[in-house]
């Protein structure tokens, strides 16, 4: 089935639908829906099936349940790169020129590319491009874009997600309508809750108000809730070892960088909220340090040992 939108969406999904035009500019946070919403709106321009009272797809159509299988062909998605060719976190995350066209893509890093993906005939309605992470694109990638969009062949569209618009290419922005998209109020993020995990019983021992609180409005966070609890877990191991002592702030600290992950920042912050503004201050500083070190593939293990001893010297504790 597909991913279901919050009831508090369905009217941005009304708009989206409306709208027309050849490119729909998506605003919000990272996780905030922007990319279920997007879904949904392609979703729906594909479906030849009875559409919901909202314009939801009908998720039953063979253009719906290829989305469902994660298989559609009209459907191509870009993203940043998390990571290199060699498995390493990538110094910095771009889209380049070589994921919009072959010929520039010296490094074979992209199995398929936007201009070639839009010469071929839809199968069903409409072929669109969907890239998370619109402000990331270079400056010759968003170039190459723009000419696409100006002229989309087969009646191809664009669905570019941004969490900041002020760092997006003016003139994509210019030719794209845009779509805020806010974060939900804690009783919705209660519903969304609710329903998920009614989908997966599995999550029900986590707690559901810590999440909610972690989440703050985005409710696609909510679908990697088990990741978030162990981070969150983490993180709360980690703060509560800098007050107890110099050797528990240093096994833990290792325990944390053997099971690092991406939400991982976000949980620290989120623990270290009942800290004084100036603690905090200097907790983010330590921990800016440690991820710019990770970013340099520094030794893992030393990076966190300076890490631990940093963050104890934040709360004064060194």
């Amino acid at each position: 089935m597909l991913p279901a939108l919050p009831h508090a969406h369905l009217p941005l999904l009304e708009q989206a639908t409306a709208s027309g035009g050849n490119a729909l500019l998506l605003t919000g946070a990272e996780y905030g829906g922007s990319l279920a919403l997007a879904l949904a709106i392609f979703a729906a321009s594909n479906c030849s099936g009875q559409r919901g009272m909202g314009g939801e797809a009908c998720g039953v159509c063979p253009s719906c349940r290829a989305l469902a299988a994660g298989a559609h062909p009209d459907l191509l998605e870009l993203a940043p790169r998390e990571t290199t060719s060699t498995g390493r976190a990538a110094r910095r995350r771009i889209i380049p020129i070589g994921a919009i066209l072959e010929s520039r893509d010296k490094g074979h890093e992209f199995d398929t590319h936007v201009f070639e993906f839009l010469e071929v005939r839809p199968t069903y309605h409409r072929r669109g491009v969907l890239i998370q992470g619109a402000e990331y694109l270079g400056a010759e990638a968003a170039n190459a874009l723009l000419k696409l969009m100006e002229e989309p062949p087969h009646g191809a569209f664009f669905l570019l997600l941004a969490g900041d618009v002020r760092a997006v290419m003016p003139t994509l922005v210019s030719r794209s309508t845009r779509l805020g998209v806010p974060p939900l109020s804690d009783a919705a993020m209660q519903e969304e809750l609710a329903r998920r995990l009614s989908a997966d019983p599995a999550a029900a021992g986590l707690n559901a108000q810590e999440l909610v609180a972690f989440a703050a409005g985005r409710p696609e966070v909510l679908a990697h809730a088990g990741e978030v609890a162990a981070a969150l877990s983490g993180a709360a191991s980690l703060h509560a070892a800098l007050h107890e002592g110099l050797l528990p702030t240093l096994d833990t600290a290792g325990e944390l960088e053997k099971g690092w992950s991406p939400w991982h920042a976000e949980a620290l912050r989120f623990v270290w909220r009942v800290e004084s503004p100036a603690a905090r201050a200097r907790l983010d500083t330590a921990l800016d340090t440690l991820e710019r070190a990770l970013e340099a593939y520094a030794n893992p293990a030393l990076s966190f040992m300076v890490f631990g001893l940093a963050a104890r010297a934040a709360l004064g504790e060194g």
